[in-house]
C-alpha cells in the first residue's frame, strides 16, 4: 500500500506532479504519477527514454509528438513513444495519470545529458 504524502509532490514551473508508485515507494519496475497543469501552460520540449501512457481524467491537453498534435480529453489515453520529442500544452486545466518503466530519463533538445524524473524514482 502506498500513501501519497507531501514529499511525493513536485512543483515545477509548468505543473504539479504527485508521485504514486516508484522504486523508492515499493514498486520494482513501474512508476506512476499524476500531473495537474493549469490552463495556458506549455511544458518544455523534451524526450523520455521510455514509453509513457497518459490517461486524462479531468480537462484536456494537447500533446505534440514527432511534429503531430493531438487533443486528449478526459476519458482518453495517449501513448507517447520513447525517445521522441514531445511537448504538452494545457488549453484548459487538466489532470492526467501517467505510467512508465521506472528507469526512464528525460532529455531536452539542445542540452547535454539526461535528467531523472524525481517523482518516478
Amino acid at each position: 500500500m502506498i500513501t501519497t504524502s507531501p514529499e511525493h509532490v513536485t512543483a515545477t514551473p509548468n505543473a504539479t506532479v504527485t508521485g504514486l508508485a516508484a522504486p523508492s515507494r515499493g514498486s520494482a519496475e513501474l512508476s506512476t504519477w499524476h500531473v495537474d497543469m493549469p490552463a495556458g501552460i506549455t511544458g518544455p520540449e523534451h524526450s523520455v527514454s521510455r514509453e509513457q501512457v497518459w490517461t486524462v481524467v479531468a480537462g484536456s491537453l494537447e500533446a505534440t509528438c514527432d511534429g503531430r498534435t493531438e487533443k486528449v480529453a478526459a476519458g482518453q489515453t495517449l501513448v507517447l513513444p520513447p525517445d521522441v520529442v514531445r511537448q504538452i500544452h494545457a488549453a484548459e486545466p487538466f489532470r492526467a495519470y501517467v505510467a512508465m518503466r521506472a528507469d526512464g530519463v528525460a532529455s531536452v533538445p539542445g542540452t547535454e545529458g539526461t535528467r531523472v524524473l524525481p517523482w518516478a524514482q
